[in-house]
């Protein structure tokens, strides 16, 4: 074999070694962010986990055959060392009794202090809070980008301190996704949502809650990736700013249909009681809910109950909602309030003052 023949050969072999060395090389570096993402997922949740709470509670009903009682499972999160709780409204609103459950199992019972409906969001106020809980820490939201990676922690189907991760797939601005809840601004996101998780946070990859879980669009009853979580900073303006007023109500407001269909004077402004949480001011101040359902029109009625005719004044149309909202939160702690009653045919006038 000659000088020339040799030299190609190891020409060859050396070429085929730099291309293996290249390949490994390549493949240990493909696998360092997988692996380093990975990482910090598992470091951000070990690092939040001990913030988050499920929450339990029970509480009453009406359908058309009477008052039931039930039992609602939720998520939240701890924000203050005296015990402030963030959370959804639709698990706590209405409830009669609720616990809030930490990371080491141990139980303490909690009431609402603040809730707004129309952003999906409540406050509760923990009776005490266990040694070593941790505090999480709350973050600028509106810092948050499309393609932001975070991680949801909650209680799907109760299954406390689960973890989903995902990303920020889109932002909604106030009243431009629902109706019910036009104060809410929304990130939406692909991170796993389910039942149980409504009211837990949502993380950064800083570990700090950039938002409230309120639900997931889903045709088939699981996750599709459609989940709706509340911004951090609405949260932070109507729960911790404003502190918006709870009145642990829930019912239908009147239509002039109804009206006179119940052959209610004048076509009344009215706002007709179903449920009232056993403890809320509505509770408080007497309000008396319905005790049962009728079809009316297609349409399900609350009967039996109080028709709430003006708050503060103010009557209790559809359009006045917002209005009677603004008026009761601008009352500080022990402000009065009145509101107007039709029961049984006789308007009467209850009164009472903020907690």
């Amino acid at each position: 074999m000659g000088t020339y023949e040799m030299v190609t050969r190891w020409r060859h072999r050396g070429f085929a070694a730099l291309v293996l060395i290249a390949a490994v090389v390549g493949t240990m570096l493909a696998g360092r962010p997988e692996q380093a993402d990975a990482q910090t997922v598992r470091e951000v949740f070990q690092k939040v986990e001990p913030s988050v709470v499920v929450i339990r509670g029970r509480g009453r009903d009406v359908t058309a055959s009477g008052q039931t009682r039930y039992t609602e499972t939720g998520s939240g999160v701890l924000i203050s060392t005296d015990g402030q709780v963030m959370t959804a409204s639709h698990v706590v609103h209405l409830l009669d009794e609720i616990s809030v459950e930490f990371l080491g199992g141990e139980t303490v019972t909690a009431q609402v202090v603040a809730s707004e409906p129309a952003a999906d969001l409540s406050l509760l106020k923990l009776d005490r809070v266990p040694p070593g809980s941790r505090v999480a820490a709350m973050a600028d939201s509106s810092t948050v980008q499309i393609g932001d990676q975070v991680l949801v922690v909650g209680a799907p189907y109760g299954l406390s301190h689960s973890l989903s991760v995902g990303y920020i797939s889109a932002r909604w601005a106030p009243n431009t996704v629902y109706r019910t809840m036009p104060l809410a601004e929304f990130f939406q996101t692909d991170a796993v949502i389910n039942t149980g998780n409504s009211g837990g946070p949502m993380f950064s990859m800083k570990g700090e809650v950039i938002g409230i879980v309120s639900h997931n669009i889903s045709k088939s009853g699981g996750s599709e990736g459609l989940g709706f979580v509340v911004t951090l900073n609405t949260a932070r303006q109507l729960l911790l700013e404003k502190r918006s007023f709870w009145s642990g109500l829930e019912g239908l407001t009147l239509t002039d249909e109804l009206a006179d269909l119940l052959n209610l004077p004048d076509r009344a402004a009215g706002f007709m009681v179903k449920t009232i949480a056993k403890g809320s001011p509505a509770d408080q101040i007497g309000l008396r809910p319905a005790t049962q359902l009728a079809t009316i029109s297609g349409q399900e009625v609350p009967l039996g109950g109080d028709i709430v005719l003006a708050v503060q004044g103010i009557p209790a149309s559809a359009a006045n909602m917002a209005g009677i909202r603004d008026a009761l939160n601008q009352l500080g702690p022990g402000g009065p309030f009145t509101v107007r009653i039709l029961r049984a045919g006789e308007v009467l006038e209850l009164t009472g003052r903020m907690q």
